[in-house]
Protein backbone atom coordinates (compact mmCIF):
# COMPACT_ATOMS: atom_id res chain seq x y z
CA UNK A 1 0.00 0.00 0.00
CA UNK A 2 1.47 3.70 -0.71
CA UNK A 3 2.12 5.54 1.96
CA UNK A 4 0.33 9.05 2.25
CA UNK A 5 3.21 10.86 1.39
CA UNK A 6 3.18 9.12 -2.27
CA UNK A 7 3.17 11.70 -4.89
CA UNK A 8 2.49 8.64 -7.61
CA UNK A 9 -1.80 9.04 -8.42
CA UNK A 10 -3.68 6.64 -9.88
CA UNK A 11 -5.69 9.00 -11.23
CA UNK A 12 -6.63 12.92 -10.99
CA UNK A 13 -8.85 15.36 -12.85
CA UNK A 14 -9.98 15.12 -16.59
CA UNK A 15 -7.39 16.83 -18.74
CA UNK A 16 -4.42 16.82 -16.24
CA UNK A 17 -1.95 14.69 -16.32
CA UNK A 18 -1.17 12.34 -13.43
CA UNK A 19 2.37 13.62 -13.21
CA UNK A 20 1.18 16.98 -13.27
CA UNK A 21 -1.77 16.08 -10.41
CA UNK A 22 0.70 14.63 -8.21
CA UNK A 23 2.72 17.82 -8.23
CA UNK A 24 0.08 19.77 -7.45
CA UNK A 25 -0.81 17.22 -4.84
CA UNK A 26 2.74 17.70 -3.28
CA UNK A 27 2.49 21.43 -3.32
CA UNK A 28 -0.75 21.69 -1.91
CA UNK A 29 0.42 19.13 0.56
CA UNK A 30 2.43 21.32 2.04
CA UNK A 31 -0.06 24.56 2.25
CA UNK A 32 -1.93 21.81 3.99
CA UNK A 33 0.89 21.78 6.60
CA UNK A 34 1.65 25.25 6.63
CA UNK A 35 -2.00 26.30 7.01
CA UNK A 36 -2.66 23.48 9.84
CA UNK A 37 0.61 24.77 11.42
CA UNK A 38 -1.04 28.54 11.16
CA UNK A 39 -4.45 27.63 12.93
CA UNK A 40 -2.32 26.06 15.69
CA UNK A 41 -0.26 28.69 15.77
CA UNK A 42 -2.78 31.39 15.83
CA UNK A 43 -4.54 29.81 18.51
CA UNK A 44 -1.51 29.27 21.05
CA UNK A 45 -1.32 32.81 20.24
CA UNK A 46 -4.88 33.53 21.81
CA UNK A 47 -3.94 31.47 24.86
CA UNK A 48 -0.64 32.97 25.51
CA UNK A 49 -1.16 36.94 24.83
CA UNK A 50 -0.83 38.94 27.52
CA UNK A 51 -0.71 42.65 28.38
CA UNK A 52 -2.69 46.30 27.94
CA UNK A 53 -4.34 45.11 24.51
CA UNK A 54 -5.09 41.39 25.30
CA UNK A 55 -8.38 41.69 24.61
CA UNK A 56 -8.23 43.10 21.14
CA UNK A 57 -5.07 40.82 20.52
CA UNK A 58 -7.27 37.98 22.12
CA UNK A 59 -10.78 38.40 19.86
CA UNK A 60 -8.58 39.33 16.74
CA UNK A 61 -7.63 36.05 16.74
CA UNK A 62 -10.45 33.62 16.79
CA UNK A 63 -11.97 34.88 13.39
CA UNK A 64 -8.40 34.59 12.11
CA UNK A 65 -8.38 31.08 12.94
CA UNK A 66 -11.68 29.94 11.65
CA UNK A 67 -10.91 31.62 8.44
CA UNK A 68 -7.59 29.56 8.19
CA UNK A 69 -9.42 26.04 9.10
CA UNK A 70 -11.65 26.71 6.41
CA UNK A 71 -8.83 27.30 4.16
CA UNK A 72 -7.46 24.04 5.39
CA UNK A 73 -10.60 22.08 4.52
CA UNK A 74 -10.81 24.01 1.21
CA UNK A 75 -6.69 22.53 0.40
CA UNK A 76 -7.67 19.30 1.62
CA UNK A 77 -10.64 18.84 -0.58
CA UNK A 78 -8.72 19.78 -3.38
CA UNK A 79 -6.11 17.40 -2.63
CA UNK A 80 -8.78 14.76 -2.57
CA UNK A 81 -10.72 16.01 -5.95
CA UNK A 82 -7.39 15.50 -7.57
CA UNK A 83 -6.83 11.72 -6.63
CA UNK A 84 -4.50 12.52 -3.59
CA UNK A 85 -4.62 11.27 -0.10
CA UNK A 86 -5.16 15.05 2.27
CA UNK A 87 -2.51 13.86 5.32
CA UNK A 88 -3.43 16.19 8.23
CA UNK A 89 -1.91 14.36 11.08
CA UNK A 90 0.37 16.16 13.58
CA UNK A 91 2.87 13.79 13.06
CA UNK A 92 2.81 14.04 8.95
CA UNK A 93 2.94 18.16 9.48
CA UNK A 94 6.61 18.13 12.10
CA UNK A 95 7.71 15.60 9.60
CA UNK A 96 7.55 16.91 6.59
CA UNK A 97 7.98 20.92 7.47
CA UNK A 98 10.50 22.87 6.09
CA UNK A 99 10.13 25.71 9.17
CA UNK A 100 10.71 25.70 12.99
CA UNK A 101 7.59 25.67 15.58
CA UNK A 102 6.40 29.24 16.56
CA UNK A 103 9.44 30.13 19.42
CA UNK A 104 6.94 32.73 21.85
CA UNK A 105 4.95 31.47 24.94
CA UNK A 106 3.39 33.70 27.03
CA UNK A 107 4.16 37.36 25.84
CA UNK A 108 3.09 41.22 25.50
CA UNK A 109 0.51 41.58 22.84
CA UNK A 110 3.08 43.82 20.81
CA UNK A 111 5.89 40.83 20.85
CA UNK A 112 3.34 37.92 19.88
CA UNK A 113 2.14 40.46 17.06
CA UNK A 114 5.78 41.11 15.83
CA UNK A 115 5.92 37.25 16.12
CA UNK A 116 3.50 36.70 13.96
CA UNK A 117 4.47 39.10 11.22
CA UNK A 118 7.17 37.05 10.69
CA UNK A 119 4.88 33.76 10.54
CA UNK A 120 2.42 35.61 8.01
CA UNK A 121 5.10 36.81 5.73
CA UNK A 122 6.63 33.07 5.44
CA UNK A 123 3.29 31.95 4.52
CA UNK A 124 2.15 34.22 1.94
CA UNK A 125 5.43 33.89 0.52
CA UNK A 126 5.26 30.61 -0.18
CA UNK A 127 1.24 30.67 -1.19
CA UNK A 128 2.36 32.96 -4.14
CA UNK A 129 5.40 30.82 -4.91
CA UNK A 130 2.50 28.14 -5.18
CA UNK A 131 0.11 30.21 -7.07
CA UNK A 132 3.01 31.05 -9.72
CA UNK A 133 3.99 27.00 -9.85
CA UNK A 134 0.00 26.21 -10.47
CA UNK A 135 -0.66 29.00 -13.10
CA UNK A 136 -0.09 26.52 -16.03
CA UNK A 137 -0.98 22.74 -14.63
CA UNK A 138 -3.81 24.01 -12.56
CA UNK A 139 -5.71 27.04 -12.47
CA UNK A 140 -8.13 25.60 -10.50
CA UNK A 141 -6.23 25.01 -7.68
CA UNK A 142 -4.06 28.77 -8.30
CA UNK A 143 -7.57 30.47 -7.89
CA UNK A 144 -8.24 28.71 -4.61
CA UNK A 145 -5.08 29.43 -3.72
CA UNK A 146 -5.33 33.25 -4.30
CA UNK A 147 -8.64 33.27 -2.82
CA UNK A 148 -6.61 32.57 0.20
CA UNK A 149 -3.72 34.89 -0.10
CA UNK A 150 -6.63 37.54 -0.24
CA UNK A 151 -7.53 36.92 3.42
CA UNK A 152 -4.34 35.65 4.49
CA UNK A 153 -2.69 39.32 3.39
CA UNK A 154 -5.71 40.94 5.04
CA UNK A 155 -4.97 39.61 8.03
CA UNK A 156 -1.25 40.60 8.24
CA UNK A 157 -2.73 43.59 7.50
CA UNK A 158 -4.57 43.30 10.81
CA UNK A 159 -1.31 42.51 12.63
CA UNK A 160 0.78 44.95 10.78
CA UNK A 161 -1.44 47.86 11.87
CA UNK A 162 -0.58 47.51 15.43
CA UNK A 163 3.37 47.26 14.58
CA UNK A 164 3.40 50.58 12.29
CA UNK A 165 4.12 53.90 13.66
CA UNK A 166 2.23 56.79 12.44
CA UNK A 167 4.88 57.73 10.32
CA UNK A 168 4.73 53.97 8.07
CA UNK A 169 7.89 52.24 10.34
CA UNK A 170 6.98 48.85 10.19
CA UNK A 171 8.91 47.71 13.64
CA UNK A 172 9.50 44.23 12.15
CA UNK A 173 10.78 45.55 8.70
CA UNK A 174 14.07 43.95 8.93
CA UNK A 175 13.59 41.26 11.18
CA UNK A 176 13.63 37.32 9.82
CA UNK A 177 12.88 35.36 13.13
CA UNK A 178 10.41 35.52 15.55
CA UNK A 179 12.20 36.22 18.37
CA UNK A 180 13.88 39.08 16.62
CA UNK A 181 10.87 40.64 15.51
CA UNK A 182 8.79 40.18 18.67
CA UNK A 183 11.81 42.41 20.21
CA UNK A 184 12.31 44.87 17.83
CA UNK A 185 8.00 45.55 18.27
CA UNK A 186 8.48 45.60 22.00
CA UNK A 187 11.15 47.38 21.63
CA UNK A 188 8.98 50.31 20.01
CA UNK A 189 6.49 49.76 21.98
CA UNK A 190 8.16 50.57 24.48
CA UNK A 191 9.67 54.07 23.07
CA UNK A 192 6.51 55.33 22.76
CA UNK A 193 4.58 57.70 24.92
Amino acid sequence: MASNADPKLAYTVPGMSTSAGSEVVQLLRMRLHALNDLALTLKHVHWNVVGPHFIAVHEMLDPQVDAVREMIDTTAERISTLGGVPCGTPGALVAERTWEDYAIGRAESIEHLGALDVVYTGIIEDHREAVRATDEPDPITQDMLIEQLRSLELFQWFIRAHLESSGGRLSTAHESSEAGAARAAGEQARRQP
